[in-house]
């Protein structure tokens, strides 16, 4: 890997302090089978007599908390005994769950390809009551559920206390009102997606913080917006960005994601869009910040990436599309994406362009046009089809919707074309279609972008707002309305109910909605 430690150290510098607050549960519930709710299950009140805290528990009791909201943080229980002097140790099983199906469903069921080690849980011995325990592990949940596995014949075990120690980096006393005005749906969406943000806000801008809790360059850019128009935190960014740039791959290229624990270091995945995206980030962050020796320090390695990228091209000025590489776009199993690559890389060479103008680069702005030009000129020559009206990916010439909000968001067709371009595809959808959230958002920035504001809303309120009525907390991974237990890694039990690129309808509400309103 190459290292630049001086940018490594750089970004520790930035470390935030996270801000805690105790939580305690509202109250006890039940999870009942029901074919009409999401994924099939849904909560009520529990029918247990009294007060959780006025209870005593023995072998093979449960109950299940709820506590209000969406929590990320350490969980802290305080146990005593009842009866007799305790003669054995207390068994304890302890189930956490962002959605009712990780309470209801037995991790035991789960037959995933990722580890299940992500699920949630934690077998506890106690050997000696009374106890205060706090648990170790950073959990990220709303229902947690306590099973007592054994105690003896002769005790039971009541509960004085149970609290959840929420944490983020996050500080919500600079996000900004909205305006009375605004319809109730969108506020709703406005505060589920920053609670969302927040709730991702760790030490770096997390995926999600129950899976994959590291940083991702995909979710960064996205969550940086997000940011920018609510939280304004421009040191966080500005950490992860010298996360990226101090530790990339042999080539130079920028890593897919780091980690930061037990010492920073970049991890060998390689995403051919990801790594252009370093781009577009330092681009966003210069736009919001004005911070021009960030800019000055980070420019040559953002010079870099387009370098690396171009090099992918064939002779006909088309990103190669071989079993040797690997972009993520979407999670859309069928999807081929040459035709969503080729337009990333314009894209992302246009915001360099616009960099490199900035610094006076001349030789750079030089490359980087010419690349323009040549791409561009390419993907219409190639990947147009004038018949369909649709750009077409790979050797099948795949029409999907992920090439078509591409190509707009890269403005490859002249303005008024590109406007007519997602009119067709909203008229005449191809049937690769769009599973995840992080998709969703760059059909409505495009939509936004060409002049389409009503369908942006609209598809909006019809993606996230079906996301609420289905009883979200914070905004998920993924999130398909024709089959919502869908996973792409085999099981729902552990997709990511929260998760950071879904956080964007604030961006697109207080960038779009509330400043044209």
């Amino acid at each position: 890997m190459r290292i630049d430690q001086t940018m490594v150290d750089k970004a520790e510098q930035l470390v935030p302090n996270l801000v805690s607050t105790r939580i305690e549960p509202i109250g006890t519930i039940d999870i009942v089978a029901d074919e009409n709710a999401f994924q099939g299950w849904r909560t009520q009140a529990s029918d247990l007599p009294g007060e959780w805290k006025e209870q005593a528990y023995g072998k093979g009791d449960s109950f299940i908390l709820d506590f209000g909201d969406h929590q990320v943080g350490y969980v802290t229980l305080a146990i005593k005994p009842v009866g007799s002097p305790p003669d054995a140790p207390l068994k304890l099983k302890l189930t956490f769950g962002e959605m009712p199906c990780e309470i209801a469903e037995p991790f035991a069921s789960y037959d995933g390809w990722l580890s299940s080690s992500w699920l949630q849980e934690e077998l506890i011995f106690v050997d000696v009551l009374p106890a205060q325990l706090r648990l170790p592990r950073r959990y990220c949940f709303r229902y947690m559920k306590i099973e007592v596995l054994d105690t003896s014949k002769k005790y039971q075990i009541g509960f004085e206390n149970i609290s959840c120690e929420a944490v983020t980096s996050a500080d919500r006393s600079v996000v900004a009102p909205l305006p009375d005005t605004l319809p109730e749906d969108m506020r709703t969406m406005d505060r589920i997606a920053v609670k969302t943000l927040e709730d991702c806000m760790q030490t770096v801008f997390e995926d999600g913080p129950k899976r994959d809790r590291r940083l991702w360059i995909g979710d960064l850019r996205l969550q940086a917006q997000a940011n920018y128009v609510s939280f304004n935190n421009y040191d966080l960014v500005r950490r992860c960005l010298y996360l990226f740039a101090g530790m990339r791959l042999p080539d130079g290229a920028v890593g897919a994601c780091v980690f930061e624990k037990p010492y920073p270091h970049v991890d060998d995945t390689r995403l051919y869009d990801y790594a252009l995206f370093f781009v577009s980030v330092l681009y966003d962050y210069y736009e919001a910040s004005q911070d021009r020796d960030t800019l000055i320090e980070l420019w040559p390695i953002a010079y870099e990436q387009l370098e690396i990228g171009v090099q992918r091209l064939g002779e006909n000025g088309i990103v190669k599309d071989d079993p040797s590489w690997w972009s993520f776009t979407d999670w859309t199993p069928e999807l081929n994406k040459q035709a969503p690559a080729q337009a990333v890389l314009i894209y992302c060479l246009k915001q360099g362009l616009e960099l490199a103008r900035l610094l006076e680069r001349e030789e750079e702005q030089a490359f980087i046009a010419s690349q323009i030009e040549r791409t561009s000129r390419a993907a219409v020559a190639h990947l147009f089809d004038e018949e369909s009206g649709f750009f077409v990916s790979g050797d099948e010439r795949q029409t999907s919707w992920a090439s078509q909000v591409w190509m707009a968001l890269a403005e490859v067709l002249p303005k008024t074309e590109n406007g007519e371009l997602l009119d067709r595809l909203l008229k005449n959808p191809p049937s690769v279609g769009m599973t995840t959230p992080y998709m969703y958002h760059h059909l409505i920035e495009a939509l936004f972008l060409t002049g389409r504001r009503e369908q942006a809303i609209k598809q909006m309120q019809s993606y996230w707002g079906e996301m609420v009525q289905d009883g979200a907390d914070t905004f998920w991974e993924l999130y398909n309305p024709a089959d919502k237990k869908e996973s792409p890694y085999g099981s729902n039990l552990i997709n990511s109910y929260c998760h950071a690129w879904s956080c964007t309808p604030t961006y697109f509400i207080r960038k779009y909605v509330v400043q044209s309103s």
